[in-house]
């Protein structure tokens, strides 16, 4: 059996794989159209015109699902691991909602582009990476609260090296943004898909794409190291007949329903 054959690693696998191609694949694509510039645009631009842009979308769009799917595993297996821990439950359930806004974040992403609809764009960004990173902290600290007994120590720092790493590209990211649409170097400047390096502005540009696609790879490389964690767990589904047709209802069924009710619950 290969490693990612083991348990479910193939989840956190195939959302970095998958993510990481839906970038580098609308990038390719938008380079050889001339779409925009070779030299590091920003991830938005290789999904602004099409058919990058088609491309762009649908495959952005799995990923949200595979993210919502490797964050639903990753909060059942805390829960089954720490089942009396009432910290640890509720931190897990903030983290799975955050986990969920992030990847609703991502989805804004995929189908409100940059240079149509700018200010949506930019609250999914806010959504995928601030609340992603909320996520990937919450994810540390349980990472902290559950060493040594779960797993060693080794997790932890990795875990926040990456959440370290994160939050410097979304710094140096904002201060670039910043002082980029500040308007000291023009107007409209968000339409702009081609910069020449002679250009003011083109240095704040640069340091601020290069941000935004460590920021991406930052955030994929945190799922990464679930990898090994998912090995050792499975999930399946068990089907619970109440009748052996899907019209009539069991008259115990029934009385059990109507024993809820006068109970009081529902």
């Amino acid at each position: 059996m290969w490693w990612f054959q083991q348990g479910l690693s193939f989840l956190p696998v195939a959302l970095v794989v998958w993510s990481a191609a839906s970038f580098v694949f609308s990038y390719i694509t938008a380079i050889v159209l001339h779409h925009v510039d070779p030299l590091v645009p920003y991830i938005s631009d290789t999904g602004t015109i099409p058919p990058e842009r088609c491309l762009f979308g649908i495959m952005l769009n799995i990923s949200a699902f595979l993210g919502m799917a490797t964050m639903y595993v990753r909060y059942k297996q805390v829960h089954a691991l720490n089942p009396d821990k009432s910290r640890i439950i509720r931190l897990n359930k903030l983290g799975l909602t955050l986990g969920w806004m992030s990847c609703f974040g991502l989805c804004i992403i995929a189908n409100f582009q940059k240079c149509i609809l700018y200010y949506i764009h930019v609250v999914g960004a806010c959504l995928t990476f601030g609340v992603g990173a909320i996520y990937m902290l919450v994810q540390t600290v349980l990472s902290y609260l559950m060493q040594p007994e779960v797993h060693s120590k080794d997790i932890f720092w990795i875990r926040l090296t990456a959440l370290l790493w994160c939050c410097a590209s979304i710094v140096s990211m904002f201060v670039s943004s910043v002082v980029l649409y500040s308007g000291l170097y023009g107007t409209n400047l968000v339409q702009k898909l081609h910069w020449e390096p002679q250009e003011q502005g083109y240095t704040a540009h640069i340091i601020s794409t290069v941000s935004e696609w460590s920021l991406a790879f930052s955030f994929l490389s945190f799922f990464l190291t679930y990898i090994r964690d998912f090995q050792k767990i499975s999930l399946r589904a068990v089907a619970s007949l109440h009748g052996q047709t899907l019209y009539n209802s069991p008259q115990h069924f029934v009385s059990d329903e109507q024993t809820l009710l006068i109970a009081g619950s529902i």
